[in-house]
């Protein structure tokens, strides 16, 4: 029980840096700024997909519309 609400708060704190960080992509206007940064959110996405956290094909769905994203700027 314990290590399970220890997980889970560990999980939420990722999940929530993750959506912030691909919510502040998406509110750039900026083009150089957003190529310098869809790499470490493309990071994060990843390390949740191998952890589990998300489900593969959502994660790659996510980098895929995020790099369209940063490629329209």
């Amino acid at each position: 029980m314990r290590q399970e609400a220890k997980r889970r708060v560990h999980n939420r704190y990722y999940k929530k840096t993750a959506r912030t960080s691909i919510r502040q992509l998406r509110e750039m206007k900026e083009k150089a700024e957003a190529e310098k940064f869809l790499p470490k959110v493309i990071s994060m996405v990843d390390r949740l997909a191998k952890r589990g956290t998300w489900h593969a094909n959502k994660a790659s769905n996510l980098k895929s519309k995020l790099t369209r994203h940063v490629a329209s700027l």
